[in-house]
């Protein structure tokens, strides 16, 4: 997939037939009409058990894809919200104008927890231009979670490493990039069942958040942004992550949400080589002191971009 491209006129019509909703459970229309039961739902929830590709076209000569993953439990419509309406559009703008990476293909998923949750994992196609956003809005927003100490974050990296293919990393040995979006911790593995019951298979042990990661980072350099919501235990979620993932891992406090978009540009853009100052330069002064302050956390090692064998 990944044909076309993102016009703003495109986005401008489906903006204004979302934009007077007020909640994200009206804006993802499959709330409302109670999805689990519709064909649409169904589309994304198997997509797992599918291979979704990101391939080169006329349209997107060098395509790189892209996948960015949000957390969907309980309280988290705040950032289904922020995605549909504001940030998702404005990586995409990003991405075009600053060509920080070649032709962009955009994956979304949405992801809850595979221990308590019914639809733990949803996932959109690799899309180039506005079918991006409009998948988007078919995802599920469960709203569930169960109350365990984390979230299933890891499904996104399985999914990456066994059900993705792009051209990208076959064709050029260049790594595509994974974000994952969420106030919680990872729950730290995925068991042989939990596999089995999302994804169609078979393996042969527990996986570890360890093994798991690295699976992912084999085709695409892997990020997470945490999401400080002011609860007590904010603080000591982020340091866990960041022990997990020591230079991999952001933070953005809740409040600050809006600038989410102008964080995973200037992630892509650092990690493609540029400086900060190239990465902040084109933004106005008060979302590059967001990005800034962001991006602080992010350490980027050399050949971050290429696959090694």
């Amino acid at each position: 997939m990944g044909r076309g491209s993102y016009r703003a006129s495109d986005w401008a019509k489906l903006r204004g037939s979302i934009s007077n909703f007020a909640s994200a459970e009206q804006i993802y229309s499959n709330r409302i009409f109670q999805s689990p039961v519709k064909d649409v739902h169904s589309k994304m929830t198997e997509g797992c058990k599918q291979i979704r590709e990101s391939r080169d076209s006329e349209d997107s000569p060098e395509s790189t894809p892209v996948i960015i993953g949000f957390d969907v439990t309980a309280s988290m419509g705040y950032l289904a919200k922020e995605l549909a309406l504001h940030s998702m559009n404005e990586i995409i703008k990003h991405l075009y104008k600053a060509k920080p990476i070649t032709n962009p293909h955009i994956l979304c998923a949405a992801i809850g927890d595979s221990l308590a949750d019914k639809y733990p994992l949803q996932v959109t196609q690799f899309e180039a231009d506005i079918r991006i956003i409009e998948q988007l809005l078919e995802l599920y927003l469960e709203g569930g979670g169960g109350g365990n100490g984390g979230e299933s974050y890891n499904l996104l990296w399985y999914f990456a490493a066994k059900h993705t293919k792009a051209d990208c990393f076959e064709k050029r040995s260049k790594k595509g990039y994974l974000f994952t979006i969420g106030d919680d911790a990872s729950l730290g593995s995925l068991s042989t069942t939990e596999i089995k019951r999302v994804f169609g298979d078979e393996v042969l042990y527990v996986l570890s958040d360890e093994e798991l990661l690295r699976k992912a980072e084999k085709n695409y350099n892997v990020f997470h942004i945490v999401i400080e919501n002011e609860q007590a235990d904010s603080e000591a979620i982020f340091r866990k992550w960041q022990e997990f993932m020591p230079g991999r891992v952001t933070v953005i406090n809740k409040r600050d949400i809006s600038y989410l978009a102008d964080i995973i540009y200037a992630i892509i853009s650092v990690s493609e080589g540029k400086s900060a100052n190239e990465a902040l330069k084109s933004m106005d002064q008060d979302k590059a002191e967001k990005a800034a302050e962001s991006l602080a956390y992010i350490e980027v090692p050399k050949k971050v971009n290429s696959i090694v064998f």
